[in-house]
């Protein structure tokens, strides 16, 4: 185990680590805990029951946090004409209407944290592929980022107030980020029920077993609270 800083093990002593918590102790703890002299994110680690190396035991979607994240998100959206002009009007960061956005990106430009495109711009931001796949940027219509141009103001909107995606990774868990430590427990609270609801609906059909092992709340420094499951997926989602 990692040696811990004075800091951590004086956070620790704040938690029984044997237990798990109701969701509404559990937000309390999570920012009482946090020792980080900046706005720390919360974030929810869920473990899952599921082996992502089969196809049909993936677990991923997006959902909309009534209270958002905290972070501001740049957007940028690969469209033309008509679809870019709605995109400007929607609020997107960036617009990538020509080759020259194509180039900028090759030669190293990232400057945001989302990427959105129209059905027709897919065959040039497929030549990204090798530069956004890597960094979960490349547009995906799994994701919810390959869009119809009516949609643009819809998808821009929802992420800019609080879409996040989500996503298994190889050894089975979802770590997607709640809110800040500054949110009101109401907050955080009504994020998690959201949350929650969205990754149980997100079960694979040929699941056996139990799904959702283990749910963990956890700020950017600081230990993790341990969530009772039951109780968790019994939160009533506004």
């Amino acid at each position: 185990m990692p040696k811990r800083g004075k800091k951590y093990l004086e956070a620790l002593k704040k938690i029984d680590r044997q237990k798990e918590y109701a969701p509404e102790e559990a937000i309390k703890l999570v920012k009482d805990v946090s020792y980080a002299n900046f706005d720390a994110t919360v974030e929810a680690h869920f473990r899952l029951g599921v082996d992502p190396r089969h196809a049909d035991q993936q677990v991923r979607g997006v959902v909309v946090l009534p209270h958002g994240t905290g972070k501001e998100r740049k957007v940028l959206v690969f469209a033309q004409g008509e679809a870019a002009e709605l995109a400007r009007q929607a609020g997107a960061d960036y617009v990538a209407d020509s080759d020259e956005w194509i180039k900028k990106i090759q030669q190293g430009w990232l400057d945001f944290d989302i990427a959105i495109a129209t059905p027709d711009m897919m065959p040039k931001v497929g030549r990204l592929g090798r530069i956004l796949g890597p960094r979960g940027l490349m547009p995906n219509p799994k994701s919810g980022t390959v869009v119809k141009p009516e949609d643009l103001p819809r998808v821009i909107k929802e992420i800019k107030s609080g879409r996040v995606e989500y996503r298994v990774d190889r050894t089975g868990n979802l770590h997607v980020p709640i809110g800040k430590v500054s949110f009101s427990d109401q907050q955080l609270y009504e994020n998690l029920a959201v949350l929650v609801d969205a990754v149980r609906k997100a079960r694979p059909a040929s699941l056996k077993g139990t799904y959702i092992k283990r749910l963990t709340l956890a700020p950017t420094m600081g230990p993790g609270v341990k969530v009772d499951v039951n109780k968790a997926l019994a939160m009533e989602a506004p």
